[in-house]
């Protein structure tokens, strides 16, 4: 089997549980249920930045599809976190 494709298949396992997580939110058990779900979609995210990073370290993504991508990565996890952090601060009201 080809390193592209064992980190093709990670990319593929942690990218899709970012969503399947934030879905998983909607439906949480409260507040901390809600944070939690979304904190583990953020460790996601940030796993799937790695693989990405790895693919073009390798020479499997050029630099533009690195940084397609990799920018669409940041931004998921730039609103994860202001999201993570908006729900903690309304939970302490």
């Amino acid at each position: 089997m080809k390193r592209e494709s064992v980190i093709s298949n990670q990319i593929g396992r942690s990218g899709t549980t970012i969503g399947a997580n934030i879905r998983e939110a909607q439906y949480a058990h409260g507040k901390p249920d809600f944070i939690a779900k979304l904190q583990i979609s953020l460790k996601e995210a940030n796993e799937t930045g790695y693989w990405l990073e790895l693919l073009y370290k390798t020479g499997y993504l050029d630099e533009a599809q690195y940084n397609s991508l990799d920018s669409a990565c940041t931004s998921i996890r730039v609103m994860l976190i202001s999201s993570i952090n908006t729900a903690k601060n309304n939970s302490d009201r």
